[in-house]
C-alpha cells in the first residue's frame, strides 16, 4: 500500500485547526506547516500528533513549496485549515494511491458552508482550488503571493474526484473583512503595473459584484449569496486602490505641516 502525507497550512488557525486535523487522522502523516501562530495553532497541532514545521510567509506560492518539501511519503494531499476531508473523499483517495496505475495528479471538489448553509451558487460550487491530491515531484506552485498558480511536472492529464471535501471559509463577518483586507494587500502587487484609477478601481470591484451575484447565480443562495458578492467587491475595489497607492507613492502622503507659515 501506498503512503499518503496530508500538509495543511495554517496561521493563527486554533478555532479550526483540530477540527482539520481529525478529518484526516486517516493519512500516515499529517504535516502542519506553520507560519509563527501566536494563537497556539501549533500546539493543539502537535497535541493531535501532527508534525509541524515552521515557514515564515514569503507568499503562499513559496509556503506550498516548503510544505511539499516537508512531506517524506509519495502521495500528498493538501488540506487548508478551513477545509475538511469527508469519510467519502478519504476512501477515494486512499483508492487511487494504492493504484499504481492512477492519474498523478488530481483536482478535488469542494462543498463550501457559509451563513449556516451550503452554497450552491455563486461561483462557490463545484470549486477548486489547485490540484490538491499527487504524487510526489509531479507538481509545484509558482511564486505568486496570494491564488498562486501550479506548475505540472507530469505528461499525465488532471484527474478530479468524485467525492467532494467540505469547507468553512469563514467562522463570522469579522473573519469576511479580514480576508479582504490581507488578500487584497498580496493582491494589489499583482495588479500593481496596470494603468489604475479610483474610476477603474470601482468598475473593477462593480463588476466583480456583478459576476458573483448575477452570472454565478448568487442571488439563488440569498443573504448569504450578497454578502459573498459584496465581499467580493471589496476585495477586488481595495486590491485595486491598495495598488494605486503602491503607484502614487509620496504623492498619497499627507502634505507637510504649514504651521507657522502666513
Amino acid at each position: 500500500m501506498s503512503q499518503i502525507s496530508v500538509y495543511i497550512i495554517a496561521y493563527n488557525e486554533a478555532e479550526k485547526v483540530a477540527a482539520t486535523i481529525e478529518s484526516v487522522q486517516w493519512a500516515d502523516e499529517i504535516i502542519v506547516v506553520d507560519s509563527n501562530s501566536t494563537d497556539g495553532t501549533q500546539d493543539i497541532a502537535t497535541r493531535m500528533g501532527a508534525r509541524v514545521v515552521q515557514v515564515v510567509f514569503k507568499g503562499f506560492g513559496d509556503l506550498r513549496n516548503q510544505a511539499i518539501a516537508a512531506c517524506t511519503h509519495d502521495w500528498i494531499f493538501s488540506v487548508d485549515a478551513d477545509e475538511r476531508c469527508t469519510p467519502e473523499a478519504a476512501a477515494e483517495v486512499r483508492a487511487i494511491a494504492d493504484d499504481p496505475n492512477s492519474l498523478d495528479v488530481w483536482r478535488v471538489p469542494r462543498r463550501n458552508y457559509f451563513m449556516g448553509r451550503w452554497i450552491r451558487h455563486s461561483g462557490w460550487y463545484p470549486n477548486f482550488r489547485q490540484p490538491q491530491l499527487f504524487r510526489k515531484g509531479t507538481m509545484s506552485y509558482d511564486l505568486k503571493p496570494v491564488h498562486e498558480g501550479y506548475v505540472l511536472h507530469s505528461d499525465k492529464p488532471l484527474g478530479t474526484l468524485k467525492n467532494a471535501i467540505w469547507q468553512f471559509p469563514f467562522k463570522n463577518m469579522a473573519e469576511v473583512m479580514h480576508k479582504a483586507n490581507r488578500y487584497s494587500s498580496l493582491g494589489a502587487e499583482k495588479v500593481v503595473h496596470k494603468k489604475i484609477s479610483m474610476g477603474s478601481a470601482l468598475a473593477h470591484g462593480i463588476w466583480s459584484f456583478v459576476k458573483h451575484y448575477i452570472f454565478k447565480l448568487g442571488f439563488l443562495d440569498g443573504w448569504a449569496g450578497f454578502m459573498i458578492a459584496l465581499g467580493n467587491f471589496e476585495g477586488t475595489f481595495y486590491r485595486y486602490v491598495k495598488a494605486l497607492e503602491m503607484q502614487k507613492g509620496e504623492a498619497w502622503k499627507a502634505p507637510k505641516s504649514s504651521a507657522g507659515k502666513t
